[in-house]
């Protein structure tokens, strides 16, 4: 008698194929997910004379260094920093007042680098003169830590509002469509604005535009102990004190005196979609008055600094598992 085969047609390699694909899909979609974040990695802090760090900004000429500036009354002078806390030099900008410069943000336009300084803090609610100045970028071989170099302004911006003063504490660029965004501090529901990059010959000149408004919701509030603190960490913890936009495009990332926000943008969405999107909170950064926040030049790392004397330089680094994923697809592929 013939014994039973096990054999019982092509099926079985069917169904190892069938896995072995359904598997891939799923790994790549997985691989295709955003990167977590690791928590805040202090990596050094800021140095002698920066004791009010209220602005951020990763340099497009040399992707280890970034750049602040002293919160209100300082000198007009921009701080050329390494992660590390290592100064590189200082950047004074002639003929420039220093009323309540608040953020900072760096991009390239024309083939140049440039920064742009916001001189938009306004804590009592009647600044009218506000406005948005543009430096180009020093070459960073004329940087030194022993003396400083001289810049002007390009060119400025003045900022007003269509529904009267505002105190703003973060602004973006978006060099790309050639748009600065700026996103009010103690306004609820938040207001996002926006100004063209490219300065205009009216008189006056064109008010901010309203693009958005970011629901309370979205920002993560004080918890009841936490009102009843009188600090920044405590009751205005939500209050938005720092924004930035990656360089490509992918994300926006909004700091407060509570947390690190990151929202998610999809290819041609307009900021004011991605920016009303539930965002991702990264891990606390536990800071007592963290103001100034900046994607690295990879458009994924996240630098963080806050205002004091000897302050810390926070990092949060993507956590990226895709390659491990890749080689278990590959095996399975194979079966």
């Amino acid at each position: 008698m013939t014994s039973p085969s096990n054999d019982i047609g092509p099926f079985p390699s069917l169904i190892r194929l069938s896995l072995a694909a359904s598997l891939g899909v799923l790994l790549l979609t997985a691989c295709a997910q955003p990167p977590s974040y690791t928590p805040a990695q202090r990596t050094g802090m800021m140095p002698t004379p920066i004791d009010e760090s209220s602005g951020l900004a990763v340099s497009r000429r040399d992707p280890g260094m970034l750049w602040t500036q002293n919160d209100s009354g300082g000198r007009a002078v921009l701080y050329a920093v390494e992660p590390n806390g290592a100064r590189r030099g200082e950047l004074h900008i002639t003929k420039l007042a220093h009323h309540d410069w608040e953020d900072l943000a760096s991009f390239e336009l024309d083939g140049r680098a440039w920064l742009l300084i916001a001189d938009v803090g306004d804590n009592s609610g009647n600044r009218t003169d506000c406005a948005l100045y543009v430096i180009a970028e020093p070459d960073p071989a004329e940087l030194s830590p022993l003396h400083a170099t001289d810049a002007s302004v390009a060119w400025q911006i003045p900022v007003r509002f269509p529904d009267g003063a505002r105190d703003c504490e973060a602004v973006a660029v978006d060099a790309r469509a050639g748009v600065i965004y700026l996103l009010a501090k103690r306004a609820s529901p938040l207001g996002l604005y926006s100004l063209p990059l490219r300065p205009s010959n009216q008189i006056p000149p064109p008010a901010a535009t309203l693009v958005a408004e970011l629901p309370a919701s979205l920002i993560p509030q004080p918890s009841t102990s936490q009102r009843m603190l009188p600090i920044p960490s405590g009751r205005y913890r939500s209050q938005p004190t720092g924004m930035d936009f990656a360089a490509d495009g992918s994300a926006a990332v909004i700091l407060t005196y509570g947390d690190v926000l990151l929202f998610r943008r999809q290819k041609k969405e307009p900021w004011k979609t991605a920016l009303t999107r539930e965002p991702v909170v990264l891990d606390p950064h536990r800071l007592l008055q963290a103001e100034g926040v900046a994607f690295g030049a990879d458009n994924r790392t996240i630098h963080v600094s806050t205002e004091g004397e000897n302050s810390a330089i926070l990092r949060y680094k993507p956590e990226v598992k895709a390659a491990s994923r890749l080689r278990l697809f590959s095996f399975s592929s194979r079966q």
